[in-house]
């Protein structure tokens, strides 16, 4: 009996998630390296396994540490963070550890600290301007090759990026428009470079592009990782359908508010986070409500009801009139959350439809 906010996942769904990006990959002929920030599970990167993939991406060396139990080909999809040396050594002596860089001074710190080989990635801002370097940037790019080419403990891999800005598209043809100029950027650096650096590689990775692209011509590498579950944010981009979302969270009821039009559940901010969308219907929503089905699984949305507000332990459902009396304290609603990378971080664990705590 389920009895306090939990994260529901349907086997099901998310293997065939898996399966179908594995397969685009298969297909493009190019490596699949997929994120596995967003289920941080070795029984999940298990399914993976299965299917054959042998290199994985995460976001932080403390993930690295967690998967090096099982894998030994890992990125470190975030910049060098120096202070984390201990750590590094640690891990590159005894698996295969890719690193982002950005700076001479990060690869200059690398090259006076390292105690065993690392690979690094230069990391591209392809338009996302979160991280990475300005393309157009030669100076510091061949600064930092510079270095490298002096130590024989760091190995140039590639260019790496990341085409965050597809988030903010609202249908297919953006996120193709996104695609298109990411991997152009990425392929005229390949031209400049590829004379002196004959086997480094093209790595790219959003889900939205990832899930709608068909072409990936002179791209060597994709690093999904948000279609492992999908989500109502990729949802309302165009990624994915509703019937992709692999995740749902099982809240109970804890009061009812007819005169208000209002649910309240147990499952706030620390369950789900506070990422929100602006629904174009709704306004500002945080999750919205699926039918539940007799066991762990779940149908279509439902109608009009939707989480129009979180704090740190409470939900508030919107609720039309004529539905509010069809629930009563105790019971449970099932939420589809807008971002299940967060989500899953903060409840830390699953119960699968099959019964399984993982």
């Amino acid at each position: 009996m389920l009895t306090k906010p939990t994260l529901i996942l349907d086997e099901k769904k998310c293997k065939k998630n898996i399966h179908d990006m594995f397969l685009k990959a298969q297909e493009s002929n190019i490596d699949f390296r997929p994120h596995f920030k967003t289920h941080q599970s070795l029984e999940i990167g298990g399914w993976f396994k299965e299917l054959g993939v042998n290199k994985i991406t995460v976001s932080s060396l403390d993930m690295a540490t967690y998967f090096s139990k099982e894998w030994d080909d890992i990125t470190v999809a975030f910049p060098t963070n120096i202070l984390e040396i201990d750590t590094i050594n640690e891990l590159a002596s005894r698996i295969n550890l890719n690193l982002l860089i950005e700076s001479q001074e990060s690869i200059q710190f690398l090259h006076e600290c390292l105690t065993s080989k690392v690979n690094f990635f230069i990391k591209i801002d392809v338009g996302y301007h979160r991280t990475g370097i300005n393309p157009l940037n030669s100076d510091l790019i061949g600064g930092i090759l510079q270095i490298s080419n002096n130590c024989d403990k760091i190995d140039f891999k590639g260019f790496l990026g990341h085409a965050g800005h597809t988030y903010q598209c609202r249908n297919k043809n953006d996120i193709i428009t996104i695609h298109e100029e990411s991997v152009q950027i990425m392929t005229q650096l390949k031209s400049k470079y590829i004379a002196k650096h004959p086997d480094f590689i093209i790595s790219l990775g959003d889900t939205p592009s990832c899930s709608v692209a068909k072409s990936f011509e002179d791209i060597d590498e994709i690093r999904p990782g948000n279609f492992v579950f999908y989500d109502l944010t990729q949802n309302l981009i165009g990624s994915n359908t509703i019937e992709q979302i692999a995740v749902a969270m099982a809240c109970p009821i804890v009061a009812i508010h007819e005169g208000r039009e209002e649910i309240v559940i147990y499952g706030g901010g620390v369950h789900f986070s506070k990422d929100r969308l602006d629904d174009p219907k709704y306004g500002t929503i945080y999750g919205k409500i699926v039918k539940q089905n007799e066991d762990t699984t779940w149908g279509d949305l439902i109608p009009d009801m939707y989480v129009k507000s979180l704090s740190q332990e409470h939900g508030i459902i919107s609720v039309p009139k004529q539905l509010i009396k069809n629930y009563k304290v105790g019971d449970l609603l099932f939420i589809l959350p807008v971002h299940s990378c967060m989500t899953a971080d903060l409840i830390k664990q699953y119960l699968t439809t099959e019964g399984n705590k993982i």
